[in-house]
């Protein structure tokens, strides 16, 4: 199976990965968004490491079964012949009612036929109002590839 588009990656084809992931991850679909790694691959979020399909796809369970109206902006931050870079935004509510926006930054590391080989995710949790949301369900078409508001106030 090839997953494009393909390494050697240059901006367009970078822009497209990322866009092709943030679209995937917005589906919330365990499955779907695991075939996009190697059947290998290896992971680190947070302070956790997974190696393979069937643990990325459990983890992806148990994580949008926690994160509630999960909703995910990610951005090119830089791109090599097999690498991309990313940094992202997502909020999500938990169980109890209360609304998280979540900062990180990811590195990607792909197979000659597009699909992820490893995953590097840093991750930084803040509380925040329902009133203080910004991230309101998939990205339309006419805002992709625009840049994340910073995250300050």
């Amino acid at each position: 199976m090839t997953r494009p588009p393909v390494p050697p990656f240059d901006e367009a084809a970078a822009r497209a990965k990322v866009q092709a992931a943030e679209d995937a991850w917005n589906t919330r679909d365990p499955a779907l968004v695991a075939r996009a790694y190697t059947p290998d691959s290896l992971w680190r979020n947070r302070d956790l490491f997974l190696r393979g399909r069937a643990e990325i796809e459990a983890f992806l369970t148990a994580k949008w079964e926690r994160e509630l109206d999960y909703a995910l902006r990610k951005e090119l931050w830089s791109f090599g012949e097999d690498r991309i870079a990313v940094r992202f935004q997502y909020e999500c509510r938990d169980a109890a009612g209360q609304w998280w926006r979540s900062y990180g930054n990811e590195l990607w590391e792909f197979a000659p036929d597009g699909l992820m080989r490893r995953r590097e995710a840093s991750i930084d949790d803040l509380r925040i109002s329902s009133g203080d949301r910004r991230i309101f369900g998939p990205r339309p078409e006419e805002e992709h590839g625009a840049p994340l508001p910073w995250p300050g106030p």
